[in-house]
């Protein structure tokens, strides 16, 4: 990358904004600083559980995983408390569930149960074998932009441990999450029960300096 100064001039703004704007890029591990060396593009790393949020089946990809889809349901529902709350609708409003049980080589890893919106005006004839948000995207037109995560560990119940071929009472890790659009408006509220000797979820933290 050039020096500060040359950005600066070339961006038309103070050193000291364009010294903060790179900041935060290395902050964020977009850039890399090395002594002797420089300021450069940091290299692409494989995301972790946690920062692929937008997409479980690239970031399956990437480590040389591909994501099967075992079952698909789609229907309409009556929102619940927690559902209407989380989607900010009223409560027994319509509201559209899509359930999937996914994994690799065979053996099922995780069932997702996701409540949408009804702005999102799915049919059901969607393909819901392409990651979800793309999905959003190329049905809806709608842009998919932050996530709210909530993570708990749970015993599957009969009816989660009949799907995912496992023992009732086996360990399982709860994810929780609502996702909103570019304008912060709720479109999705799922549950996703994942086998926790199938898979591990990782994050990854970087040091904050205030």
């Amino acid at each position: 990358m050039p020096d500060e100064l040359t950005i600066a001039n070339r961006l038309g703004v103070s050193r000291g904004t364009a010294r903060a704007a790179l900041g935060r890029l290395v902050q964020e591990g977009l850039l890399e600083r090395k002594a002797g060396v420089g300021t450069r593009v940091a290299k692409q790393r494989a995301e972790s559980g946690i920062r692929a949020w937008r997409s479980f089946s690239g970031e399956m990809a990437a480590k040389g995983i591909t994501v099967e889809n075992f079952s698909s349901e789609f229907r309409r529902y009556r929102a619940t408390e927690e559902v209407a709350r989380a989607l900010e609708v009223p409560p027994g409003s319509s509201v559209q569930r899509l359930d999937r049980v996914r994994g690799w080589d065979g053996q099922p890893v995780l069932f997702s149960r996701s409540w949408l919106h009804p702005r999102l005006r799915l049919t059901g004839s969607e393909d819901f074998g392409l990651p979800l948000y793309r999905l959003f995207e190329e049905a809806s037109g709608v842009v998919v932009e932050k996530a709210r995560e909530e993570f708990a560990a749970v015993a599957a119940e009969a009816a989660i441990a009949k799907r995912l071929g496992v023992s009732r009472g086996t360990p399982l890790l709860l994810r929780r999450h609502t996702v909103s659009d570019a304008n912060g408006r709720p479109i999705e509220f799922a549950e996703v029960h994942y086998v926790s000797a199938r898979f591990t979820l990782t994050l990854d933290l970087r040091r904050e300096f205030l």
